[in-house]
C-alpha cells in the first residue's frame, strides 16, 4: 500500500539529509579544526619545530682571549650639545688590529679638562678641517681614563678615520697629549692604552704581539691601494702612514704595552703565534675609496 506523506514528515527527511556538494566544504571544516587542535596541543606541551633563519643566533662564540671591558666615559658625557649633524657610522665585522696615535695637543692638563680638550679637537676637525667626525675611537688621557671617540657604539667594530689606508678592521686609539722624544709616558696611560687593545683585539683571537695582515685602501698610505702588508696587531700611526704620530716616546713604549694587553687576554708569557694567522683587513664589499679616507686628513 502506498503511503501518503505530508509537507512536515517530507521536509524532517531533506532537514536530516546532506547535499553532496556539501561534503568537501565540511571536510574542510573538520581538517582545520583538527589542525587548530594539534597546534594548541603543541603549544601547550612546549613543543618546538626547528627553528627557522630569524632563530638562529647571529652572536659571534666568545673568544678564549676575551679580556675585560674597561671603563669607558661615553662621547655624550664630553660632547653634550657640541655634537653636528654627521652621516651614519661605518662598520667592519671584526677588529683585528689597533693603531696607536698621539693628538699633538699639549702636555701638563688637569685631566678634568680632559672633556673640554676632547671638544676642542672634535670642533677642529669637524669644524676647520671639515671632517665627518672625531676621527679616534678611543682617546685616553694621562690620568687613564678612556674615552669613546667616534660615533656607533665602543662594543662594535666601528670603521674609524685615523690612518689612511688602514682604517678598516682596526680601531685607533690616541693618547691626550703630544709624546715626542724625551716626553714622559704616564704609566696610566700606556696601562689604558693596553687595557682598551686587549678588550677589542680579543673577539678576533688577535695576540697584541704579533702581526696581521692588513690591505692598505688607497696610496696615500705607505702602501699602494691594494697591497697586503704585514703589521703590528699594535701599530703606531707611523708603521701605515708617513707621520712622525705617536711620537718617539710613544712608540718606544709600544713593546711593553703589546706585553701588557697579552697578559690581560690571558696569554702565556712566550708568543703563541695565532696573531700571524689572524684577520685580514681586507674590506671586500666594505672596502673604503680614497675620498672618505680623506676625511681623516695627513
Amino acid at each position: 500500500m502506498r503511503v501518503l506523506r505530508g509537507p512536515l514528515e517530507a521536509g524532517r527527511r531533506r532537514a536530516g539529509r546532506i547535499p553532496v556538494r556539501a561534503v568537501p566544504a565540511l571536510l574542510l571544516g573538520c581538517l582545520l579544526v583538527l589542525a587548530v587542535g594539534v597546534a594548541l596541543a603543541l603549544f601547550a606541551s612546549g613543543a618546538k619545530g626547528p627553528p627557522g633563519p630569524q632563530a638562529r643566533s647571529s652572536a659571534r662564540p666568545e673568544s678564549r682571549w676575551s679580556a675585560p671591558r674597561p671603563d669607558i666615559v661615553p662621547r655624550s658625557a664630553w660632547l653634550g650639545t657640541a655634537a653636528r649633524r654627521q652621516p651614519a657610522p661605518r662598520y667592519d665585522d671584526e677588529v683585528v688590529a689597533v693603531f696607536v696615535h698621539h693628538t699633538d695637543t699639549p702636555n701638563g692638563y688637569d685631566c678634568a679638562d680632559a672633556p673640554r680638550i676632547l671638544r676642542d679637537i672634535y670642533t677642529g676637525q669637524t669644524g676647520g678641517r671639515d671632517w665627518d667626525d672625531l676621527g679616534y675611537n678611543f682617546v685616553v688621557d694621562r690620568c687613564g681614563t678612556v674615552y669613546e671617540g667616534r660615533a656607533g657604539g665602543v662594543d662594535r667594530a666601528v670603521t674609524g678615520a685615523h690612518t689612511q689606508g688602514f682604517n678598516h678592521r682596526t680601531a685607533g686609539i690616541a693618547a691626550l697629549g703630544t709624546y715626542t722624544e724625551g716626553v714622559p709616558v704616564p704609566r696610566a696611560l700606556t696601562d689604558a692604552i693596553a687595557a682598551v687593545t686587549a678588550w677589542k683585539l680579543g673577539p678576533a683571537g688577535t695576540d697584541p704581539r704579533g702581526r696581521v695582515r692588513l690591505v692598505s685602501s688607497n696610496g696615500l698610505s705607505r702602501y699602494a691601494a691594494g697591497t697586503a702588508a704585514a703589521l703590528p696587531a699594535v701599530a703606531g700611526h707611523d708603521d701605515g702612514y708617513q707621520t712622525s704620530c705617536p711620537g718617539a716616546a710613544l712608540s718606544a713604549r709600544l713593546p711593553a704595552i703589546r706585553e701588557h694587553a697579552a697578559r690581560l687576554q690571558g696569554r702565556a708569557t712566550a708568543q703563541d703565534g695565532h696573531s700571524d694567522r689572524a684577520g685580514s683587513s681586507e674590506p671586500g664589499p666594505l672596502r673604503s675609496v680614497t675620498q672618505a679616507d680623506r676625511r681623516w686628513g695627513p
